[in-house]
């Protein structure tokens, strides 16, 4: 009973917490940025991993197995792993740069394990006979982490391919602009407005030049991170699908049986392989969007894998399928 109370203690305090980062981060986007604030944000998603450890380490004593054995415990562990590649970047001094994706991923997780499951499923059961294997934390947990890293990278690429079009649309709507005050210059001779109008150009210049220069950066940063936590995602995968195969030929007397999940985990892993080969080959590279938008791709493929093969309830992989509907 200590056990069961513990568990909720830690899973409210970790989704308050949250939930405060959330505010935080809206405060600094919508008014403006107060370090202090930024700071706090920083620590609480600190204080959060800590408090989902806890909550981990409590189910796994409790149970006598790791917690990864039904859909509510792996929402829990893909939380948990949202606020490890959060930390990833604040420990290379680089703090901003993930913090808008990691926390609302972790809140939307852990808000849909909270609130969106059932309240049976939230409850430790005993482990059916085909994962009573040592496999299974390691096979589950790669998946897990490859899923959180894979989406936080899908949603830098889909944040890269949004700034990058927006500024193709500035850049047009900014040349039909000019067009047609050339169009009144040479047809209605209004030289003083004109010269007005390239007077007042002349000024924005300087503030054009540093806008356009930040959106440089920031698509810069967006493609470095989203290279970075992929490769880290798609490194997950590949150990999380051998070691899965492995465990599969243990149980099931063969390797690969092309069950729902083995094929879709295949195709994901495919599509991100086909994304390091665009980032990377410098002829596709220079088309800029290319990659992003394998990414955007691999961004659906993800929450098929993880979580539509699991919602039909179909092949050796069926264990994590459980009703949904709170009660």
């Amino acid at each position: 009973m200590i056990f069961v109370t513990l568990e909720h203690i830690l899973t409210h305090i970790s989704f308050s917490i949250i939930s405060i980062v959330i505010m935080i981060h809206l405060m600094n986007l919508l008014v403006y940025e107060i370090e202090g604030l930024r700071n706090s944000s920083e620590k609480g998603m600190i204080a959060t991993f800590f408090s989902i450890t806890g909550f981990l380490v409590i189910r796994w004593i409790s149970s006598g197995h790791f917690p990864l054995s039904n859909l509510y415990e792996s929402l829990i562990f893909l939380s948990w792993s949202f606020s490890i590649i959060h930390m990833i970047p604040y420990l290379g001094n680089h703090k901003k740069d993930l913090s808008a994706i990691t926390a609302p991923s972790a809140i939307f997780t852990q808000g849909f394990a909270t609130s969106g499951l059932s309240i049976e499923m939230h409850q430790s059961a005993i482990l059916v006979p085909a994962l009573q294997s040592q496999w299974l934390m390691m096979h589950v947990s790669m998946m897990l982490l490859s899923y959180a890293a894979l989406l936080c990278g899908s949603l830098l690429s889909v944040a890269l391919i949004v700034i990058t079009f927006r500024k193709k649309i500035d850049f047009y709507l900014k040349n039909n602009n000019f067009n047609f005050l050339s169009l009144r210059k040479s047809f209605f001779f209004c030289e003083i407005e004109y010269l007005n109008e390239k007077r007042s150009v002349f000024k924005k210049t300087s503030f054009l030049s540093f806008r356009n220069f930040y959106k440089y950066q920031l698509i810069q940063r967006l493609d470095y991170w989203s290279y970075r936590v992929i490769s880290l995602g798609f490194t997950f995968l590949t150990i999380g699908i051998l070691s899965g195969a492995v465990w599969a030929n243990e149980a099931w007397g063969s390797y690969w049986n092309w069950d729902p999940k083995e094929t879709w985990a295949f195709i994901t892993w495919t599509i991100f392989a086909i994304y390091l080969h665009t980032r990377t080959n410098k002829k596709l590279q220079d088309q800029g969007t290319n990659s992003a938008f394998v990414a955007s791709i691999g961004f659906i493929l993800i929450w098929i894998c993880y979580f539509g093969i699991n919602l039909l309830g179909i092949g050796f992989h069926s264990y994590g399928s459980f009703p949904f509907i709170s009660n």
